[in-house]
């Protein structure tokens, strides 16, 4: 989104509305980018999403905020989650141990951060008890890897911006399994997505995935119903 002339986003997530509230909004507006009238200022920091605080605090700052949420199938999100905790400490125990309160039992951790995140209906809650629905959009992560133009049409009709990021913005890189941008106005590299994206996941006893999967299944229904979408996460289980 940051290609298109209407928007100036941050590049970096300036955690204002977790970490850095307590330095107050004259700091947040010092390191958002200058915009110019008709312009859209964003950021990202997905760690809001999970913050108990963060939609009051937003709310109270600008209520008629536009949020936007990607979100992707949760037993996947858990593992991605680990894998780059992993790539930083790589003594950390396995996936397997972390996810049970009691391996025997089957009885999942909800409290591992990586697996509580993707209960996504929980925390959503707290969002809207702030916000409409009608503010927040809701992006697959998956689909933005299998059609990001499709994705990226309806966050710029959101936005109510013009659709300029469209199919030719885009090509698929192979080794990553993600879309690169490229400007096309331009003939330089096409930006891909960091080190950090597209790690190889470790490989995690098939039982513990299905545990997860029958864990996060009421939560994942739950979440279709509250936002009116249907991600499609269990069948694209039953596909493999």
């Amino acid at each position: 989104i940051r290609v298109h002339p209407d928007v100036r986003a941050l590049g970096t997530e300036p955690h204002f509305f977790d970490r850095n509230y307590h330095q107050g909004l004259e700091w947040y507006r010092n390191v958002m980018p200058k915009t110019l009238d008709g312009q859209i200022t964003m950021e990202k920091t997905p760690s809001y999403f999970v913050t108990n605080e963060a939609p009051r605090r937003i709310h109270s700052m600008a209520k008629d905020t536009k949020l936007i949420v990607v979100v992707r199938n949760p037993v996947t999100r858990a593992i991605s989650d680990y894998t780059q905790t992993l790539s930083k400490k790589p003594e950390i125990p396995t996936f397997e141990v972390l996810a049970f309160k009691n391996r025997t039992l089957g009885l999942i951790d909800a409290s591992w951060s990586a697996i509580r995140i993707g209960i996504y209906a929980l925390h959503l809650e707290n969002w809207l008890q702030y916000f409409p629905l009608s503010q927040i959009l809701f992006v697959s992560g998956e689909r933005l890897i299998t059609d990001p133009a499709g994705e990226m049409a309806k966050v710029q009709d959101f936005l109510g911006l013009k659709r300029i990021v469209t199919e030719k913005h885009f090509y698929f890189n192979k080794t990553k399994g993600f879309p690169c941008l490229k400007k096309p106005e331009d003939s330089s590299a096409p930006r891909c997505l960091g080190k950090s994206k597209g790690r190889t996941h470790p490989k995690i006893d098939p039982d513990v995935i299905h545990r997860l999967r029958k864990f996060y299944k009421p939560f994942n229904v739950m979440f279709y119903q509250m936002t009116g979408q249907d991600f499609q996460w269990e069948q694209e289980e039953s596909d493999k």
